[in-house]
């Protein structure tokens, strides 16, 4: 068997957050260290306001920037009223990943119990890019970093992995001959 080679993949953090500044951003601090340890390049890096609107423009922005391959949020998924993230990421997403959800919670609940409940990390597609909302925790962030996207997005992963499934993401708008 042909051992596979890894390919980086470039990778947006978006930080949602009222309060977050860039030299207080802990979480996106996590995220950006881990995909760059990991091989990956970091494609862009913002913090946006907790605003449907808004946070749901700029991941189009990115699904539409050919230098994007996949954009991780962090913050926004929780059930105050501020919080906004998933919605926005559900007015983008194509399809959406819901064994992400659910893995996610199967990690979590060693380590913070029952309080899972209130956390509603989500992924999906659109445009061939991949979205990932996480919860706005540090420890969050590592354990959906360290626990499903390190191995999902590298490429040498077996059985599979989202990497391999890249250029297939939009086989649906190829014309068939």
């Amino acid at each position: 068997m042909t051992k596979r080679a890894f390919i980086p993949i470039r990778i947006a953090v978006l930080t949602v957050s009222d309060t977050r500044k860039l030299a207080d951003d802990k979480s996106g601090d996590v995220l950006v260290k881990r995909l760059v340890d990991a091989g990956h390049l970091l494609a862009d890096r913002k913090i946006i306001r907790d605003e449907r609107d808004q946070v749901a423009e700029q991941l189009r922005a990115w699904v539409a920037d050919d230098g994007v391959d996949v954009v991780i949020s962090t913050g926004g998924t929780g059930l105050t009223g501020r919080d906004i993230t998933v919605e926005a990421h559900r007015d983008v997403y194509e399809k959406e990943i819901e064994a992400f959800s659910t893995l996610f919670t199967m990690i979590s609940f060693p380590k913070i119990g029952t309080s899972v409940t209130q956390s509603r990390a989500c992924a999906g597609v659109a445009g061939g890019t991949y979205l990932f909302a996480l919860p706005g925790s540090p420890g969050a962030c590592k354990d959906g970093w360290d626990e499903i996207l390190l191995h999902q997005l590298d490429y040498r992963y077996s059985p599979c992995n989202f990497v391999e499934i890249m250029p297939r993401l939009e086989e649906h708008k190829q014309r068939s001959s």
